[in-house]
């Protein structure tokens, strides 16, 4: 028995650590994206992240730009096996605090130097108040078959964790040509999660987690830009962040077993992706712009956490498209579209760490409060699309059952950007 809950236990608290790699990484650090998406062939302060070749087309001078985004996220699961009368919603929350981004740019002649520091990766907070399936529902049986009926013991189990991949980066692009320009640059990732838990079923387990992980990976920047009259045409090639990172174990009651992946010291590889993206923009009349844009994460040599990478079928596609149009001198208004597809499978969703093709649709404006000043609202939202996993053995037990992954996804957004 005792073998049986430490083992269901420690999948529970590894399968959580999981959920870091190319799934996780961000794409939305400025609110110009969040208002319009697809800021591949942007010129303006954005650029530092979207487009640093670009950069040399646009403003003579400084830029700055500081950028706040507010996110709400819900993780569901519904759970149904008939064979135990199982059927209930477990509601997981997926939390953040205001989130920054810093971007700053300075262009001479034919040449720009830029910088971002923000969240590029995870970024936020994870707790289930009811537990998981994947631990009550074994569980229940296994009691269950040594005589313990419902009611007649408690189980006390809570699991939370923390993901931030902080990351700050600085380009440099030059204009070789009239048309074409070109950038290099370099990132730098510091990881910072934590992972606390207890499971408590008296007597029979007493399992308790304390663990900090924190750590570094670098990866090198390319991009390169071609703009003629009114079309302009991108690409950028981020390489993969290698992550490997180390347990600070601050409790951890079973080390030499059922946690043994906590111990002190142990490595977990949270890779960042490769990512590729390909875009075009073109400006209709002074007033109008639009572009579309093309990402490509290559989640399958990124390493997870218990090898999970190897689970997806193919790495993740983006498509994005957006539009924008000046009112007047005062305000721009944006609206913007993308569509996600993980390449999931049954193999790779948990209970913890699960994933949901999604489209998501952006809105907002630019006030152009003086000719240097400039104030960027946002909302968007995601719309997911559920992801039934039927199994003929549920957790390992003899007897089918059937989950449900849901989620929802909402983000507002305010930033300030200022040219001299």
């Amino acid at each position: 028995m005792k073998r049986f809950l430490t083992m269901l236990a420690l999948s529970t608290l590894g399968l959580l650590a999981s959920k870091a790699g190319g799934l996780m990484t961000n794409t939305n650090y400025h609110i110009a994206f969040d208002r319009m998406f697809a800021r591949g062939t942007t010129f303006e302060i954005d650029g530092a992240y979207s487009n640093p070749a670009g950069l040399v087309w646009g403003h003579e001078g400084w830029q700055l730009s500081l950028n706040f985004q507010k996110p709400w996220q819900h993780r569901d699961i519904e759970a149904a096996v008939p064979a135990l009368g199982v059927h209930h919603l477990y509601h997981g929350k997926a939390s953040a605090p205001i989130v920054p981004a810093l971007f700053a740019a300075y262009k001479k002649d034919r040449w720009a130097l830029s910088a971002m520091i923000g969240i590029v990766g995870s970024g936020g907070f994870v707790e289930y108040d009811e537990g998981v399936p994947m631990f009550t529902v074994p569980l229940a049986a296994r009691l269950a078959s040594v005589g313990m009926a419902p009611g007649s013991y408690t189980i006390d189990a809570s699991m939370k964790g923390k993901q931030y991949i902080y990351g700050g980066q600085v380009n440099f692009a030059y204009r070789i040509t009239d048309h074409l320009s070109a950038a290099v640059g370099f990132r730098a990732n510091y990881y910072d999660g934590y992972y606390r838990g207890h499971v408590v079923v008296a007597p029979t387990v007493n399992l308790q987690l304390d663990c900090d992980q924190k750590g570094w990976g670098f990866n090198p920047l390319v991009s390169i830009d071609y703009h003629v009259n009114s079309l302009t045409l991108s690409a950028r090639y981020e390489f993969r962040a290698k992550l490997n990172i180390p347990n600070t174990v601050h409790e951890n009651s079973d080390p030499q077993g059922a946690l043994a992946a906590f111990a002190d010291g142990v490595k977990t590889r949270y890779d960042m992706p490769s990512l590729l993206v390909v875009a075009a923009g073109y400006e209709f009349t002074p007033r109008l712009r639009a572009a579309v844009e093309y990402h490509f994460f290559d989640d399958k040599h990124a390493k997870m956490a218990n090898d999970r990478q190897d689970e997806l079928s193919h790495g993740t596609h983006e498509i994005l498209a957006g539009a924008e149009y000046d009112i007047s001198g005062k305000w721009t208004v944006s609206l913007g579209g993308q569509r996600t597809d993980y390449g999931l499978s049954d193999n790779y969703q948990t209970h913890t760490s699960f994933a949901c093709d999604s489209y998501s649709l952006g809105c907002g404006a630019a006030v152009h409060l003086t000719e240097q000043l400039r104030l960027n609202m946002s909302y968007f939202c995601t719309l997911y699309s559920d992801y039934t996993k039927e199994q003929t053995a549920y957790q390992g037990l003899p007897i089918g059952g059937t989950d449900t992954f849901s989620r929802t996804n909402h983000v507002i957004g305010v930033g300030i950007d200022y040219r001299f």
